[in-house]
């Protein structure tokens, strides 16, 4: 009887750990199985999956920075979601050097554009879908949820240098999609996409 009670001690102590831990992060999940999957119920679907696995797997954490480990499980969740679900996006890139893809210089927005935010987040929105995934993860991770490369190539399984490449071409490919109007800055798009705004 003394066991039961010990190990129920243990699991509740064990949830409640995690709770503080991983909860914090809930929205950057969500963000990114969003914009990953381009949908929010297939997202919440793939974020309750990725915080079953954190739980099953929490006793591995080791107390490194929560986020990126997160973010990691989440992007693994997606990546398997994918596959099962649509696979044709599921593509395999070469990230050497293509002179296609040129780094995009954010502009900077001015206080009478401010009528037009809405519709340019609309564009800019649907310019980062429109991304093939692997350029599209690490847009949103870096523009969208301010991680720096190191935490960037963490969660993507890849080298700082792979991740610098596809960041470049991600832009690139923004800068593409946003040319035929004004071009909206990156980085006044809200850090957070809200309920309604399309992924």
């Amino acid at each position: 009887m003394n066991n039961k009670v010990s190990d129920k001690a243990n699991d509740d102590e064990a949830r409640r750990r995690f709770a503080a831990v991983a909860l914090p992060h809930l929205d950057a999940a969500h963000n990114l199985a969003r914009w990953l999957t381009r949908n929010d119920h297939d997202a919440d679907d793939v974020v309750q999956e990725a915080f079953v696995r954190a739980m099953r797997h929490f006793g591995g954490f080791r107390g490194e920075q929560a986020r990126p480990w997160l973010l990691q499980i989440v992007r693994h969740t997606c990546y398997t979601w994918l596959r099962e679900n649509r696979p044709a996006e599921i593509v395999s890139f070469d990230d050497e050097d293509d002179p296609r893809y040129d780094s995009a210089a954010p502009a900077a927005e001015e206080p009478p554009q401010l009528a037009q935010r809405k519709a340019d987040r609309v564009q800019i929105n649907q310019a980062i879908a429109g991304l093939p995934v692997v350029f599209r993860e690490v847009l949103v991770l870096r523009e969208l949820e301010d991680l720096s490369y190191k935490d960037i190539a963490r969660i993507t399984d890849v080298p700082m240098g792979t991740v610098m490449s596809r960041l470049a071409r991600a832009r690139g490919l923004m800068q593409q999609a946003l040319a035929p109007s004004t071009r909206p800055a990156l980085r006044s798009v809200s850090r957070k996409a809200g309920v309604g705004d399309t992924p």
